[in-house]
Parts: C-alpha cells; structure tokens; sequence
C-alpha cells in the first residue's frame, strides 16, 4: 500500500513537471513573433475556405443543387399516424 502511494505521488510529480520543460522552448517576445499565431490561423482559414469551395463547386457541377424545391416535397409525402393532435380536438360535435 505505501509502495502504491509512492508511485502514485512520483507520478504525479512527473505529470506536474513535464509540462513546465515546454516553457525552455519559448522565444523571446518580438514585434514580428507577436503575428506568428495571427499568420497561421488566417492560413489555415483560407485554405479550409478554399476546399469548401471547391468541393462545394465540384457538388454543383455534380448536380447535388439542382431541382431543391421538388426535393424538400419529398417528406410531405410521407403519410404518418398523428401523434400530436389530442382526442378531444378531433371531436366532429364540438365543430358544430
């Protein structure tokens, strides 16, 4: 049991250390360092955006788009028991 919470604690004490090593890797703080993260967050947003074209023109071209009104009928075809309406809102006497 003693020997568990030796383990236990020495291993806490590395996952505690080993975080603080990345902080040797830091480079000093200059003007053009400052935009490095801004550099690459605007690149990766333009290649995603330039996939996202692409792939939503290679759908076009497909004819993915096409006809969408006639594709948005398809679920009023679909003829379903209704479960929302309550028993007493179908009464005919209450109509009259």
């Amino acid at each position: 049991m003693r020997r568990r919470l030796g383990l236990l604690a020495c291993a806490a004490l590395v996952a505690l250390a080993l975080p603080a090593l990345a902080f040797a890797h830091d480079a000093p703080e200059t003007k053009q360092s400052r935009w490095v993260m801004a550099d690459w967050m605007l690149d990766t947003f333009f290649i995603f955006a330039g996939l996202a074209v692409v792939a939503f023109l290679a759908a076009w071209k497909a004819g993915h788009f096409h006809e969408l009104d006639k594709m948005g009928e398809i679920p009023l075809y679909v003829h379903e028991e209704d479960y929302y309406t309550p028993e007493w809102a179908l009464d005919e006497e209450e109509w009259e």
